[in-house]
């Protein structure tokens, strides 16, 4: 379990990473779905779904030392509501980006496209199979609304943390 003056390289590493990536993908995405269809979307939504999967890696990666690691103790001091919004938080954007890229693979599998990623068919195409297309899609484009505005209220607090309660929330994830 982590202490409350410093998190491991791993934990602090898979967090940006995760993060950063996760946060591309989101705008990327928001940015393609407006595209008319076309070569250049054809090959932007490739690009999309590979890094998706390298996205399913790092968060299960992410997960898996979570789980290894134990939960991150919070600073000393915070409000219990605090605590309780901020783990609930923690747990949602963990979730949240697993069930992303696998539904993300839902929509593709589901529409007879199978999964290539970078060029490497992991899963060939086949039939369409429309509800795990539409379940796929439905859940891509919800989880996309709320991973936005978790993430907005997670670096909000970040920032409070910093700014206002002058504690160590945010320097411990880079490292400090």
């Amino acid at each position: 379990m982590s202490n409350t003056s410093s998190l491991s390289k791993t934990t602090i590493a898979l967090h940006w990473a995760v993060a950063v990536v996760i946060i591309g993908m989101l705008a990327v995405g928001s940015y393609m779905v407006d595209l008319p269809k076309g070569p250049d979307k054809g090959e932007l939504i490739g690009i999309h779904k590979s890094i998706g999967f390298i996205v399913l890696i790092l968060a299960s990666l992410r997960v898996l030392w979570r789980l290894k690691e134990g939960q991150i103790t919070p600073i000393p001091g915070s409000p219990n509501w605090q605590e309780k919004a901020a783990k609930g938080a923690h747990h949602l954007l963990l979730l949240a980006t697993i069930l992303m890229p696998v539904s993300g693979i839902m929509m593709s599998v589901g529409g007879g496209r199978g999964l290539d990623v970078f060029g490497v068919s992991l899963i060939a195409g086949g039939e369409k199979t429309e509800w795990m297309q539409a379940v796929g899609h439905e859940t891509h484009e919800i989880l996309a609304f709320i991973l936005i505005a978790v993430i907005v209220l997670h670096v909000a607090g970040a920032v409070k943390h910093h700014l206002v309660d002058k504690d160590m929330t945010l320097k411990r994830m880079l490292g400090k």
